[in-house]
Parts: C-alpha cells; sequence; structure tokens
C-alpha cells in the first residue's frame, strides 16, 4: 500500500495521475493532504478516485476510532510526496509535525519518496538545498524536479517530474521494500583499535557511517542484520543486532561467529592491518632518544570469508590513496570476492568521516562509477547492485540433478 502526499503548489493536479498510474499497477493509494493543497484539488477529487478516505485533519479518526496518522504509518509500504513544497521539506527535515502529512513522516518507518516542486530560486536556496540534504542522508529518496518554463512564468529547475518518472521511481522503491525479507546480512563497520599501553593506540579515520548506512538500507529492505562496529560515535541503528568490538582480533572472531548464518556478508569496516606486537601493562614513559614500536599482522578477516565463501555473497570495501581501480581489482580477485566497492579517500569531502562519498563498484561482469551522493543513497546502489548479482547468478547456478522415480 502506498501513501501519497500531496502538498499545496500547482502541481497538485498531477498527483491524480501518479494515483492512477499507480493503480493501474495494482497498488493500493491512499492519500494524505495538507489544508493548503485542497486549495488547488479538493480531498473529494481524491477520495473518489482512490476509493478510501482523504486524510487531511491529523485530529481527525479513522475506521474504528483508531488513531489515522498511527494507522497509516503502520500500512504504508511506501510514503510517496508528489508535489512537495519548500515548505513541507522544510518540516520534514526538521522533524515538525503540525499536520497530517508531517506528523504521519515522523511515524512511519515505511521508505520515503519526494518529488519537489517549486520555484527555481526557492529549490536552490541555501535552506532548502540543506533540507534535501540531510533528508537524502537519513535515507529519503527523491525524484529530481524536471527544468523548463514553470507555473510563476520563471525558467528554470523546479518542474514537478514527469508522471511516468514518478510512478517508476515508486515502484522501484516498493521492489526494494521486502527485497531482503528473510535473508540475515552481516555488515561490519568503524575503525579497529589496537592499543599501544592503555592510553595510546594505533588506529584509523573510519567513522563508521558508510557500514551503518548499509546495515540501516538492508533493514528497510526486510533482512535480519548484524552490524559488527568498531568504536565510533554513532547510535546503533534500530532493529538491528549490534555487536560492538574493539580490536581486529575481536572483530575476527565476532564476524566468525556470525558469518555462518549470513547470505550476504559485506565488509565495510576498516580493519588494522598490524598492531603492536606487546602492549605495554603500563603507560610507557617518554625517554630521551628514539623509541620503536615493534608491529605484526593482525587477521585478515576478508581473505579467511574468501576462502570459505561457499554459497555467500561477500562484498568488500577498498579505500584508496591512489591507483584506485586498478589496486581495488586485485583486491577482489585475491580475496575472491562477488564485490568490492573503490573509493579515493585522498578526496577532500568523500569518504572517512563525510556525510557523502562516490565510488566504483567493481564485479566479473564489469564497473560502475557512482559520482558524489549521500552515504544512504550510495548504500541503496549497493545492495541494488548485490540484488541484480544475487538474481543473475540463481538464475545460471547449474540446477542440482534430481532423482527420476522408476
Amino acid at each position: 500500500m502506498v501513501v501519497l502526499g500531496v502538498t499545496g503548489c500547482i502541481g497538485a493536479y498531477k498527483a491524480c495521475e501518479v494515483l492512477r498510474e499507480l493503480q493501474k499497477r495494482d497498488v493500493d493509494v491512499h492519500v494524505v493532504m495538507t489544508e493548503h493543497a485542497t486549495r488547488f484539488v479538493s480531498a473529494l477529487t481524491f477520495e473518489a478516485l482512490s476509493g478510501h478516505p482523504v486524510f487531511v485533519d491529523q485530529f481527525g479518526l479513522g475506521a474504528g476510532s483508531d488513531i489515522r496518522h498511527i494507522s497509516l504509518a503502520d500500512a504504508a509500504d511506501l510514503l510517496l510526496v508528489a508535489p512537495a513544497t519548500a515548505n513541507t521539506i522544510g518540516k520534514l527535515a526538521r522533524g515538525i509535525a503540525d499536520d497530517a502529512l508531517s506528523t504521519l513522516f515522523l511515524a512511519t518507518r515505511a521508505p520515503v519518496l519526494v518529488a519537489p516542486a517549486m520555484n527555481v530560486n526557492m529549490f536552490e536556496h541555501p535552506a532548502v538545498v540543506e533540507n534535501i540534504a540531510l533528508l537524502r542522508a537519513r535515507g529519503v529518496q527523491f525524484v529530481e524536479p524536471g527544468e523548463g518554463y514553470l507555473a510563476c512564468g520563471w525558467l528554470g529547475k523546479g518542474r514537478l517530474a514527469e508522471v511516468p518518472d514518478i510512478v517508476a521511481a515508486a515502484m522501484a522503491a516498493l521492489a526494494r521494500r521486502r527485497s531482503l525479507d528473510g535473508q540475515t546480512v552481516l555488515v561490519t563497520a568503524g575503525p579497529t583499535v589496537e592499543d599501544i599501553d592503555p592510553v595510546r593506540f594505533v588506529s584509523n579515520r573510519s567513522s563508521g557511517r558508510m557500514g551503518y548506512r548499509l546495515a540501516e538500507a538492508a533493514r528497510d529492505r526486510g533482512a535480519r542484520v548484524v552490524l559488527v562496529s568498531g568504536p565510533t560515535s554513532l547510535p546503533a541503528p534500530a532493529g538491528v543486532q549490534a555487536v560492538s568490538v574493539r580490536s581486529a582480533d575481536e572483530m575476527a572472531r565476532a564476524v566468525g561467529d556470525h558469518a555462518t548464518s549470513a547470505s550476504v556478508v559485506v565488509m565495510a569496516a576498516a580493519v588494522s592491518d598490524y598492531r603492536p606486537a606487546a602492549p605495554a601493562v603500563q603507560k610507557i614513559k617518554k625517554e630521551a632518544g628514539p623509541s620503536r614500536l615493534d608491529l605484526v599482522r593482525t587477521p585478515d578477516i576478508l581473505r579467511s570469508l574468501g576462502q570459505a565463501k561457499a554459497q555467500r555473497f561477500l562484498v568488500g570495501f577498498a579505500a584508496e590513496t591512489e591507483n584506485v581501480v586498478e589496486n581495488a581489482r586485485r583486491k577482489r580477485r585475491e580475496k575472491n570476492l562477488d564485490l568490492i566497492v573503490a573509493n579515493d579517500v585522498s578526496r577532500e569531502g568523500i569518504g572517512f568521516g563525510a556525510e557523502d562519498n562516490a565510488a566504483v563498484l567493481i564485479d566479473a561482469e564489469g564497473e560502475t562509477e557512482l559520482p558524489l551522493m549521500s552515504k544512504r543513497e550510495l548504500a541503496e546502489r549497493i545492495w541494488d547492485r548485490v540484488e541484480a548479482l544475487r538474481k543473475r547468478h540463481d538464475a545460471t547456478a547449474t540446477p542440482r540433478p534430481q532423482k527420476v522415480g522408476k
């Protein structure tokens, strides 16, 4: 079931077409409108088209006296806001719940797809740009507005996307909704920390954001998710089994404990390659002259998983500073990976610690370069590729011999 949110702008009439096109694809559509939306298209129109009461009054009760914004939020497989004004986008981004639509948005766990429509200057205003970026980082998907003549007479970007584009994006979001249903997914994230003494350690700059976004995206596709994370400042995602570790050895043990039940393993953690050979029990005092720190290799968790992969789908990451694609190709082959995500962490504004990332997806079929986007968007693109590769593998796998009865 899709909840179609309609807000107050001239593009509201196109929401009627969106509703009809979704119905042609056997989608049940319920409509929620802002008060301003009813100035452009009446609630009665959407009620006649959808066959359901239209939700406008956030204090109104539904059938059986249920709380409407909660019951619709629970039942939704997708919340589609088309058109979405700058005002509504701002409310969604900042958690303001003062009407039926914004209240329902906060209450739903369903994927959210937003199709903005507004004047070009409004669309390019720093406040709107920031609000859209904030929603993207939280996993909200967008259908980009079109360019051309706007209802206000201006020429530029801001026109509501074409109906076929909105419907196609909605159907894709619905397809993702339960695409990992019944699967167990293991994701690793964050850095590992290797102690030198009780107050010093060796680590790296990973924030854990990419792994956490991958875990959230898998959860939203219906998977049971185990997230093994090194130390980060990020809160554990709701609905995910979080396992906290510190060192590479601890991560290796945790991965070993959970990998056997996983159909997909995504190793997004930045695991330390070396650890001090003999951590000091007491703090090492500063002494005159040079000091030496002896290091030994940590377990190669990814290689071990590749050697014992069986039917498990294995995804690795390659954070590189030079020869990014070449190094990632070699790593994929050497560690027996189905897919590797390569990114250049030397580029400013992406990679470690940033909210955005750009990457190249490399698998046996080829390479896909993905431009700068939020890490949640990138997580969705990675899962799309994982699912496409798994489907093709299943379709071409040799069937097991069947016994023929006498």
